[in-house]
C-alpha cells in the first residue's frame, strides 16, 4: 500500500494498493480527488508499476496522469466511481420527496493518512461537504473504508463476506449525520467505467443459508462480461442489508435495494483518476452505467434513532466469491432430512416383511 507516491503533499488523497504474482500484478487505486473512485487494473507482469504525472492530476486537463509501466502488459482495466449521496422520505401521496443531493465532488476530505494501516491494510476516506447550508454535517461525516485482502477468509463483522486475494472491501458509512426529515432514508449513487466490449450485468443470488448473514437470504453483484466470450473480468458484490451500528447485529440490520442498472446518459461528474487514467474518452469510447442502492426500511426511522448506516461491498477481478453450505449446515441438512428417509425405509422394509411371514393354521387339502 502506497500513499500519495512520489508526492509529499497530504492536501490530496490517493492510495495505491498493488498486488504482486508471479506473472500477474493487481492495481488498485483509490483517490478522493474529485468523486471518490477506485481504479481497477490488471496486468500479465509481475513487475508492472503505476506512475504518475502529479503536476498534470492536478491541473484543469488530468488526462494522461497516470498510466502502468509497461502499457503492453495492461489486460483489463476499469473504475468505479461514486457520485451523488441522495436524501429523500415518502410523503402521504406515496410520492417520494427528495432532498438537495449531496454530491461527493464538492467535498473537502480529510488525509487518509492519519487512518492509513499498513499492517491491517486499512485507510478511511472521511469528509464532508464543503457547504452545508442546512447544517446537516456539523457533527456528522461520510466516509469509504478501504480494506485489501491478502489471502481468501471471511470477514468476522456483519455482513461477513466472503474474499479472496484477489479483492478488496469497501464500506460505506454516514455517521452523525443529521437527516433533513422525519423519515429520511438514504441512497448510493455509483458509476462504473467500462472498456468498448464490456458490459454491466446486475445478478441476484438467493440462498436458504443465513448462517453467516442472519436473516439475509439475497447476494446481489454488479459484473463485468466481456461480449466476446462471456467471460467474468470484475465485479462488485453485496448483501441486500446495510446496519446502523458500529458494532452490528441481527437486529441493527437496515433494509437495502438495488434500484436498476441503467446506461449513464448524464456527464460522469469530475473525478480527476478516472479521467487521468481514461482520458477525455470516457462516455464515448468508454461505457458507463449506473446503479442507486437505497438504505432504510418502510419508515426510515433506524437511521432516525441511532444516526449512523454502514454498507459494505466487495469488488475485484474474476468472478465474485461463492458462498456453500459450510460442514455444521451440511450435518444439520442432512440429520434432518436422512432421519425421515431413514424411518420411512425401515417401515417399508418391515411391512414387506411381515407381509411375507403370513400363514395359515389349515393345513392344505392337496
Amino acid at each position: 500500500m502506497q500513499y500519495n507516491p512520489g508526492w509529499n503533499n497530504s492536501s490530496v488523497n490517493l492510495l495505491h494498493v498493488r498486488a504482486a504474482g508471479p506473472a500477474d500484478t493487481l492495481h488498485y487505486v483509490w483517490s478522493s480527488i474529485g468523486a471518490p473512485a477506485v481504479l481497477l487494473v490488471a496486468t500479465a507482469s509481475g513487475s508492472s508499476v503505476l506512475r504518475i504525472n502529479w503536476t498534470q492530476l492536478l491541473s484543469p486537463a488530468p488526462a494522461g496522469a497516470i498510466w502502468i509501466d509497461p502499457p503492453s502488459s495492461i489486460v483489463y482495466s476499469a473504475a468505479i466511481v461514486f457520485t451523488k449521496v441522495f436524501e429523500y422520505s415518502e410523503a402521504k401521496t406515496l410520492e417520494e420527496l427528495f432532498y438537495p443531493t449531496y454530491d461527493l465532488s464538492d467535498f473537502s476530505w480529510d488525509s487518509i493518512n492519519r487512518t492509513l494501516n499498513h499492517t491491517a491494510l486499512t485507510a478511511e476516506f472521511t469528509g464532508v461537504p464543503a457547504t452545508d447550508p442546512s447544517g446537516s454535517f456539523s457533527n456528522g461525516s461520510l466516509a469509504f473504508q478501504v480494506t485489501a485482502y491478502e489471502a481468501s477468509g471471511r470477514d468476522r463483522r456483519l455482513p461477513s463476506l466472503l474474499h479472496t486475494a484477489n479483492s478488496s472491501k469497501v464500506e460505506f458509512v454516514l455517521a452523525g449525520v443529521a437527516p433533513r426529515g422525519n423519515s429520511s432514508r438514504f441512497a448510493l449513487e455509483l458509476a462504473t467505467v467500462e472498456e468498448t466490449g464490456v458490459v454491466q450485468k446486475l445478478r441476484s443470488a438467493r440462498s436458504i443459508d443465513d448462517e453467516y448473514t442472519p436473516t439475509i437470504f439475497e447476494m446481489l453483484s454488479l459484473v463485468a462480461e466481456s461480449q466476446n466470450d462471456s467471460s467474468t473480468l470484475s465485479f462488485l458484490q453485496w448483501k441486500a442489508t446495510a446496519y446502523g451500528s458500529r458494532s452490528p447485529r441481527r437486529e441493527d440490520s437496515i433494509q437495502c435495494r438495488s434500484r436498476g442498472l441503467q446506461a449513464a446518459n448524464w456527464t460522469l461528474p469530475v473525478s480527476s483518476i478516472v479521467h487521468a487514467y481514461f482520458g477525455e474518452g470516457v462516455g464515448s469510447t468508454y461505457s458507463v452505467s449506473a446503479i442507486n442502492i437505497s438504505f432504510g426500511g418502510e419508515d426510515g426511522k433506524v437511521y432516525q434513532e441511532k444516526r449512523y448506516l454502514s454498507w459494505s461491498a466487495l469488488l475485484g477481478f474474476g468472478q465474485p466469491p461463492k458462498d456453500t453450505f459450510s460442514p455444521l449446515v451440511i450435518s444439520i441438512m442432512a440429520v434432518a432430512l436422512g432421519t425421515p428417509m431413514a424411518m420411512l425405509l425401515v417401515g417399508s422394509c418391515m411391512v414387506l416383511f411381515a407381509q411375507r411371514k403370513r400363514y395359515s393354521e389349515y393345513e392344505p387339502i392337496n
